[in-house]
């Protein structure tokens, strides 16, 4: 006979579900388009209502898509603990939460942000479960390409909570974070390709090959390096980020070109590129901080 769950097991499972290292690393993404949006350290309220939202938005996606990725969940090996919070939860109670957690964010957005940004927020959600979780991720090995546009979309989320338009810095930075996220899962799909595999998803590895995907992972990484240049270039940032930007964008790429040389160590291509993006993202904040900016005349607005 099984005994009913505790409050504080029940508490532990919604957090496990709500991939804490993921909407953590949204948060800061999405804080980093504040203040490139910004020019500078934005506002207390907005950066408060800017990140709360996107906790919960992000949470909340990401609980929904445990329950949609249940069945292939329970068939990969390294998901065995989400598996298990999931059961402790239960199902209608995990999709009834993710669901408050998404209209308490868009309710917030509407009355403290902007209607641009509910927008956004919205998009990244139904993107992700939809475009993604049940198409994408369940029928092409390409998914991973298009499936950067909900991960990519916090940085205009935090861009629009400041200002409901985005400008060149904005757009230049999306960009960053879609070419950044193919080089970074398909790291982690090297690693795990047979769990992949066994659970029926077509990743780039399942579906092409190691070769292939290594190819792959090469040309998006390389393609990182001069974006963030591109940064300096147009006078958004210093010589010190480009500097920077520039040290480790090299290093990230000698790890891998060495994990793809050895056809090995991609759990550590994987981890580096975790690092890599967020020294990117910290170094950006510090430097526009300390170098504030004139907003970026806008090339493109969604007035």
């Amino acid at each position: 006979m099984s005994t009913k769950p505790t409050a504080g097991k029940i508490v532990v499972s919604a957090i496990l579900l709500s991939k804490p290292g993921i909407i953590l690393s949204v948060a800061f993404t999405g804080f980093a388009g504040m203040v490139l949006g910004a020019g500078s350290l934005p506002g207390l309220s907005v950066t408060f209502f800017g990140i709360l939202t996107l906790l919960l938005s992000a949470a909340g996606s990401a609980i929904l898509n445990n329950v949609l990725d249940k069945k292939i969940d329970k068939q990969m090996q390294r998901l065995t603990k989400r598996v298990e919070a999931l059961e402790t939860l239960g199902d209608k109670n995990a999709a009834g939460l993710s669901i408050v957690m998404i209209a308490v964010a868009v309710i917030l957005s509407l009355i403290f942000l902007n209607y641009i940004n509910t927008l956004l927020i919205l998009a990244a959600f139904f993107s992700y479960t939809i475009l993604y979780t049940l198409f994408l991720k369940r029928n092409s090995p390409f998914g991973t390409i298009l499936g950067g546009i909900p991960g990519a979309l916090p940085v205009l989320i935090g861009y629009s909570a400041v200002q409901p338009h985005i400008g060149l810095d904005g757009l230049i930075l999306f960009t960053f974070m879609m070419l950044w996220q193919p080089p970074h899962f398909w790291a982690l799909a090297q690693k795990y390709k047979d769990q992949y595999k066994e659970a029926g998803i077509p990743v780039m590895p399942v579906a092409f090959g190691t070769k292939y995907t290594n190819i792959l992972i090469l040309l998006y990484s390389i393609s990182l390096i001069p974006l963030m240049l591109l940064l300096w270039m147009i006078g958004i940032t210093s010589a010190y980020f480009a500097i920077f930007s520039l040290i480790v964008g090299i290093y990230f790429e000698y790890t891998i070109v060495k994990s793809v040389y050895d056809n090995k160590s991609y759990g550590m291509a994987f981890a580096t590129s975790i690092i890599y993006m967020l020294a990117i993202m910290i170094a950006l904040v510090i430097d526009i901080i300390l170098h504030p900016t004139l907003p970026v005349e806008n090339i493109f607005s969604l007035l």
